[in-house]
C-alpha cells in the first residue's frame, strides 16, 4: 500500500527535523520533503508528489495564511496546521480552518511534549489523507459566502426545563459541519453537548466565534454547570465531557482521563452517558470524522431509545465516524449535512 507522502513547512529548523524524523517511522507515513518559508516550499512543491502538508502559520517573508490561501488556489492538498499559535487558541489559527486547513495541531512547546503532538499529528496526517477536499471547500464557499452578521440572542426560559437533549460528535471536517448545523439551531432548541477533536484552549476561539454568527447560544463548557436550553456547550479540548443527573438537575462533568479512541475530548464518553441519563429523550448526532469513536456511543443512544442520525457520505470530508456507526446499525437517519438541522427542527 503507498505510503502517505507529507510535505513539512516550518522556519524552525528543529521541528522539522523532529518532526521529519520521528513521522518517518510510521509505517503509512513518507515525508518527502521540507522547507523554512512559503517560498522555499513553493518551489519544491512543484516538483514532488505531495499527500498532506504541515504548515506553521508564523514565517519570515511570507505568513502562513497567506501561503495557505496560494494552496488551495493552485494545488489544493489536505493542509494541517501546526502553529503555537494553536496553543492559545488563537484566531489566525481559526481562520486557516475557515481558509481550509483540514485541522489545526499545536507546536511542541509549553505543556505540550513532542510526544503529544507526533502521536496527534500522526493521526491527524492519516485522517487528512482521506478527506474529500471538494467536499470541504464547497461547503466553506457556500458559509463564506452567507452575510456573517453578530446575531441577538433570545432566552426561553419558559422551555429550560425540557426533558429532550441533543449530542453531537465530529473530527476531521468538523468545524465546517458543525458551523453548517449550528447556524439552523433555533432558541427554543434543547441543551446541546457537542464533542469535536480540537487541541486545548483551541475551543474556546470556536465557541466563541460560532456564538457571534448563530442564533443559539455557544459556549466552551465548565465543570459543574448546569445545562439550559437554547444553549449549546462544547467539551474544552483536552477534556472529556460527561452528562450528569441528580433529581431534575442536569449538569457536565469536564475531566480528564484515559484518551478513547486516542481521542480527548473523545464523542463516546459523551454519548454513553447521555445514553444513560437520557435515553429515550436524546437525539445523538455524528458528523464527519475518520476512526471509530462515537459509533458505539450512538449504538448506545440508538439502544436506549433515542433517536440517531448520521452524516452521509456524499457530504463528509471523512465518511469513517459515520460509516463505522452506520455499519453498527447505530443511526435512525442517513442524512445530508445541511439536511440535518431542518429536520430536529421537527422532532424537538
Amino acid at each position: 500500500m503507498p505510503k502517505i507522502r507529507v510535505f513539512i513547512v516550518d522556519d524552525s529548523a528543529i521541528v522539522r527535523e523532529i518532526l521529519a524524523e520521528r513521522l518517518s517511522r510510521h509505517p503509512s507515513i513518507e515525508v518527502v520533503g521540507t522547507a523554512m518559508d512559503p517560498y522555499i516550499a513553493r518551489d519544491k512543491l512543484d516538483k514532488v508528489e505531495v499527500d498532506v502538508i504541515t504548515l506553521d502559520i508564523e514565517m519570515p517573508r511570507m505568513d502562513g495564511l497567506t501561503f495557505l490561501r496560494q494552496i488551495m488556489k493552485h494545488y489544493p492538498k489536505p493542509v494541517i496546521v501546526v502553529s503555537s499559535l494553536a496553543r492559545d487558541g488563537n484566531a489566525a489559527a481559526m481562520q486557516a480552518l475557515e481558509l481550509g486547513a483540514v485541522d489545526v495541531v499545536p507546536k511542541p512547546g509549553g505543556a505540550v511534549t513532542v510526544e503529544e503532538v507526533v502521536d496527534t499529528l500522526t493521526d491527524r496526517i492519516l485522517a487528512a489523507s482521506k478527506a474529500d477536499l471538494s467536499r470541504l471547500s464547497e461547503t466553506s464557499r457556500k458559509l463564506n459566502a452567507a452575510p456573517r452578521e453578530k446575531q441577538a440572542k433570545k432566552f426561553l426560559t419558559s422551555i429550560e426545563t425540557t426533558n429532550r437533549l441533543i449530542a453531537v460528535g465530529a473530527s476531521t471536517g468538523g468545524t465546517i459541519a458543525l458551523e453548517t448545523l449550528f447556524l439552523g439551531w433555533e432558541p427554543d432548541f434543547p441543551p446541546t453537548l457537542a464533542v469535536i477533536h480540537m487541541p486545548e484552549r483551541f475551543t474556546a476561539s470556536f465557541a466563541s466565534r460560532l456564538n457571534d454568527i448563530c442564533r443559539v447560544r455557544i459556549k466552551e463548557a465548565e465543570d459543574g454547570e448546569r445545562i439550559m436550553a437554547g444553549t449549546v456547550y462544547i467539551a474544552p479540548g483536552g477534556y472529556h465531557m460527561i452528562l450528569r443527573t441528580k433529581g431534575t438537575e442536569r449538569t457536565l462533568k469536564i475531566a480528564t482521563g484515559p484518551k478513547v479512541c486516542n481521542q480527548r475530548p473523545a464523542v463516546d464518553p459523551l454519548f454513553e452517558s447521555v445514553a444513560d441519563q437520557v435515553g429515550r429523550n436524546c437525539l445523538g448526532i455524528l458528523l464527519t470524522g475518520m476512526g471509530r469513536d462515537g459509533a458505539r456511543g450512538l449504538l448506545r443512544i440508538h439502544e436506549a431509545g433515542g433517536h440517531t442520525i448520521a452524516q452521509d457520505e456524499e457530504t463528509s470530508v471523512v465518511w469513517g465516524m459515520p460509516k463505522e456507526a452506520i455499519d453498527l446499525g447505530a443511526a435512525d437517519r442517513v442524512m445530508a449535512l445541511d439536511r440535518i438541522a431542518p429536520y430536529v427542527r421537527t422532532k424537538v
